[in-house]
C-alpha cells in the first residue's frame, strides 16, 4: 500500500466534513447581473443588490426591518376552515398548503406585528409572496381585517405591506369575497380617524391591487416594483401594441400619480416615521 492510500481516508473525511460544515446558501445570485453575491453582505443591505434591485423578503424579515430594535409583538391570525371547496388540480390543495407551510414555516402569506417605528405606534401587516405567490384567500382576508381590529383597539395607524399575485385560485369566489371585506375594514379605520399606509413591493397584482392596496391614504412603493392588475404581457397580447418602457413599475405609477411616492428599502422606516408622526390619533377620552 502506498503512502497515499494510507492517507487518503482522512483526505476524504476532512474533505466530506468541510462540505458538510458549509452552507447550501452562502451565496445568492443576483437576478439583474448573474453576480454572486455574498448572503451575509446582502443581508446587511437590507437584500438590496448593488445593482438596485430589492429582491422579495418574507415577513418576519420586513417586520423586524420596520420596527424600532427589530421588537414587536406577533399578532396571532384568525383560524380559519381549510380547503372549503375540496379543490385538486395536479395536487390537493391541502397538500400545497402543508408544502408552502413546511418551506415557509408559517400558516399563510400574512404576518402581523405591533410595535414603534420611530417611537410611533403602528400595526403593521406584511404579504408574503414565497407562500403560494401571496395569494389573497380566506386567511390572508381574516388576517387583514385582525390587523384592522388591532389598530382600532389600540388606536394607532396600520401599514400593510403588500406583495401578490392575486387571489386564490383554489378558495373559489371565497377568496374574491375578501376583497369587499377588506375594504370594509378600510372604513372601520378611517371612522376611527385611524391612518392606513400602504407599502407596494414587488410583485402587486390582481385582487390586491383592486381592493386593499390602493385604498391607502398613503401609496409608498419601493424602486422598480412591478405593480398592476393583470400583467404586461397579457397587456400587450391583448391590446396588440407595445407598451411603455418602465410601464407598470413604481416610478412609471408615481409619473401618473397612482403612487405618491417611491422610497428606497434603507429609508422606509425613517419615511414611515414621519408619515406616522404627522398623522399620529389624539389620544382617547378617559
Amino acid at each position: 500500500m502506498s503512502w497515499l492510500d494510507r492517507i487518503r481516508p482522512g483526505i476524504n473525511k476532512l474533505l466530506k466534513k468541510k462540505t458538510n460544515d458549509t452552507p447550501d446558501n452562502l451565496w445568492v445570485k443576483c437576478p439583474d447581473t448573474g453576480e454572486m453575491l455574498y448572503r451575509a453582505d446582502l443581508e446587511a443591505k437590507l437584500w438590496v443588490t448593488p445593482s438596485g434591485r430589492h429582491m422579495r423578503i418574507n415577513g418576519e424579515t420586513r417586520l423586524k426591518q420596520l420596527f424600532d430594535n427589530s421588537q414587536y409583538e406577533a399578532i396571532d391570525l384568525p383560524e380559519v376552515v381549510e380547503d372549503p371547496l375540496k379543490f385538486k388540480d395536479d395536487k390537493k390543495y391541502v397538500d400545497r398548503l402543508k408544502a408552502a407551510r413546511a418551506a415557509n414555516n408559517a400558516r399563510d402569506c400574512m404576518s402581523i406585528g405591533y410595535g414603534k417605528i420611530k417611537g410611533n405606534d403602528v400595526v403593521v401587516i406584511v404579504q408574503d409572496f414565497s407562500f403560494m405567490g401571496g395569494s389573497l384567500g380566506m386567511a390572508a382576508g381574516e388576517a387583514f381585517i385582525k390587523a384592522a381590529e388591532t389598530a382600532v383597539a389600540k388606536n394607532c395607524g396600520m401599514i400593510c405591506v403588500t406583495a401578490a399575485g392575486g387571489a386564490r385560485m383554489q378558495e373559489g369566489i371565497l377568496s374574491l369575497m375578501q376583497m369587499p371585506r377588506t375594504t370594509l375594514a378600510i372604513d372601520s379605520l378611517r371612522d376611527a380617524a385611524l391612518p392606513y399606509i400602504v407599502l407596494l413591493t414587488d410583485p402587486t397584482t390582481g385582487g390586491v391591487t383592486a381592493s386593499y392596496a390602493m385604498l391607502g391614504d398613503i401609496h409608498i412603493a419601493e424602486p422598480g416594483a412591478l405593480i398592476g392588475f393583470a400583467g404586461p404581457r397579457v397587456i400587450e397580447q391583448t391590446i396588440r401594441q407595445k407598451l411603455p418602457p418602465g410601464f407598470q413599475r413604481s416610478e412609471y405609477l408615481k409619473e401618473h400619480g397612482m403612487v405618491d411616492i417611491v422610497v428606497h428599502r434603507a429609508d422606509l422606516r425613517e419615511t414611515f416615521g414621519k408619515l406616522l408622526g404627522m398623522l399620529k390619533p389624539q389620544a382617547k377620552a378617559a
